[in-house]
């Protein structure tokens, strides 16, 4: 299903995005040393909560997870980096955690992650990789808006990430999100120019370049949700949901 929203919906979509982006970066700022990632899931799901909001994932039963997910946020450390089961686990100096959000406000929802080193110490590895998919983020919502194609916004994402020499696994990717948080059209990490569906105002998308360091090939953690890099290296994760309006493509997802 492809959804397009009137614009009382894309009110409510901006709320919804700067409530996502307002947790995300109380969460970053409460993550450091020692903090345990049951303790990152115990605050969303306050703050969503307090929101009078409501968590997409805690009752999210896909084909690909062993549901429902249970939590309210996605904490994928190191080499985990998509669909990270909370767990007991105690953040280290140097880790490199990505936090994956999704909410419903007023029927709409938004999506967003963002991935930084916890302490003092980041290696150069880590910073590369978010550094890598941040530009192709900014790369691939400045590839959207009315006329464009679905592959225009996965070319640019692709060339950044390809440039930068990093392969790109093409089984998850961006999505269009409304009134649920997974829909079409897929937006995958790479592509080809000029082909897909043809973007209009009103179309929400959640774009989302994720990669490893040095595979493109993942491999599903015991817990059944938690998807890590087949050789334990290192992986980064950015999104921001998006509008398609007349004069381009907003971010939804920024702080206000």
């Amino acid at each position: 299903m492809i959804e397009i929203l009137n614009p009382a919906d894309l009110l409510r979509a901006r709320d919804t995005g700067a409530l996502v982006a307002d947790i995300l970066r109380t969460l970053k700022s409460r993550s450091v040393v020692g903090t345990n990632l049951l303790e990152i899931d115990r605050w969303a799901h306050q703050m969503i909560v307090e929101a009078g909001a409501q968590s997409c994932y805690v009752d999210y039963e896909p084909s690909f997870g062993r549901g429902p997910f249970g939590h309210y946020i996605c904490t994928s450390v190191n080499d985990a980096v998509l669909h990270g089961l909370p767990h007991d686990y105690p953040l280290a100096d140097g880790d490199l955690l990505s936090l994956d959000l999704a909410v419903s406000l007023g029927g709409v929802v938004a999506d967003s992650a963002i991935s930084f080193v916890v302490g003092d110490t980041p290696s150069p590895e880590s910073v590369a990789l978010i550094d890598a998919t941040e530009r192709a983020l900014a790369a691939g919502i400045a590839a959207a808006g009315p006329g464009a194609r679905v592959g225009d916004i996965s070319y640019a994402i692709g060339s950044v990430l390809g440039a930068a020499g990093y392969p790109i696994n093409t089984e998850f990717g961006g999505h269009g999100v409304g009134s649920t948080m997974h829909q079409d059209p897929h937006v995958s990490n790479t592509g080809r120019p000029g082909r897909g569906y043809r973007l209009r105002p009103g179309l929400l998308l959640a774009l989302e370049p994720w990669i490893m360091a040095d595979t493109a090939e993942l491999v599903t953690d015991r817990d059944g949700w938690t998807l890590r890099s087949v050789t334990g290296c290192r992986t980064a994760h950015s999104e921001h949901t998006i509008a398609i309006t007349d004069d381009g493509a907003e971010v939804m997802t920024l702080p206000r």
